[in-house]
Formats: C-alpha cells, sequence, structure tokens
C-alpha cells in the first residue's frame, strides 16, 4: 500500500462504488478482525453500506468461487478477498496458500474486476494479528483505488 500512500491516500473516494467482500471463517477472530477494519475503512471512505455485500465462506479454498459468483453478477466496481492461512506442519500451508491466490488472481483477470487480496499468509498466529488491522484497512483501500483506476482507464 506505499502507493496509495505516496500518492495522496486522502483523495480515496468510495462514495459511488460497490463493493463485494469475501472472507473466510477458519480462523475466525482473524477475519473477523480483518473485516471489521476493512468495513470501517470502507465505510470512512464514504462506501455506502448498502452498497456493500459481505459473505462469509469455510476457508481460504472457498474464496476464489465466491468472488467468481460475485463477479459474474457484474454489481460490483471492486471485490475483497479476506482468510488466514496459517503454517502447519503438513504441506497442507503451501497448498492452500498457493491455490488460493491464483483463485483470486484468476477471477480477477477473467473478469476484468480489481480483488484486494488480503489473505493473510503467516508462520504464526501471533503474526496474524500483527497484520490484521493494517490488512483489513489496506483491502479497502486498495479495492477503492483499483476501481477508480480501472474506471478512469476505461
Amino acid at each position: 500500500m506505499q502507493d496509495a500512500d505516496k500518492g495522496g491516500g486522502d483523495e480515496l473516494d468510495g462514495q459511488d462504488l460497490r463493493i463485494g467482500i469475501v472472507q473466510a471463517r477458519f480462523n475466525a477472530a482473524i477475519t473477523d478482525k480483518l473485516a471489521e477494519c476493512c468495513l470501517a475503512e470502507l465505510r470512512a471512505l464514504g462506501v455506502a453500506e448498502r452498497h456493500i455485500r459481505h459473505v462469509r465462506v469455510p476457508g481460504a479454498l472457498e474464496v476464489p468461487l465466491a468472488l467468481l459468483a460475485l463477479a459474474d453478477s457484474d454489481d460490483y466496481d471492486a471485490l475483497i478477498a479476506l482468510g488466514c492461512i496459517i503454517r502447519g506442519e503438513t504441506y497442507h500451508f503451501e497448498l492452500v496458500a498457493n491455490e488460493s491466490g491464483a483463485g483470486v488472481t484468476r477471477v480477477s483477470l477473467d473478469h476484468q474486476i480489481p480483488i484486494a487480496n488480503a489473505i493473510l499468509t503467516v508462520e504464526n498466529e501471533a503474526q496474524a494479528w500483527a497484520r490484521a488491522e493494517e490488512k483489513g484497512r489496506d483491502a479497502a483501500r486498495v479495492a477503492i483505488e483499483m476501481a477508480s483506476l480501472l474506471e478512469d482507464l476505461s
């Protein structure tokens, strides 16, 4: 988020934007904090409550499919992916991190819709908590900035 901060983050205006959020429930305390901060930032930047759709899915692997459904509706200017993947003792961490990230990117590129990816991939719960608030706010800012940029480019 360095560019938004350097480029006048105060200029972000979400007043006329419609935003969809997909939140994974796995590691719910952390993803709830991500969502809380993201929603607060969206509101602070002018996105109307009625223009925010917030859905929950079981885990990070399910996030791309829900994003796809939202993207297919053509009702949103940007989407946000929220989740938390904490490394365990097996290869499962890499699988979930890689596949969820690839799925989010694929939906974004296939539908030409900005998706702010705030699916945390961390070594431990302490790292997740250290990042949750900032990444939640950043996701809101990225979604608004990219929606505005794509509007300007089209």
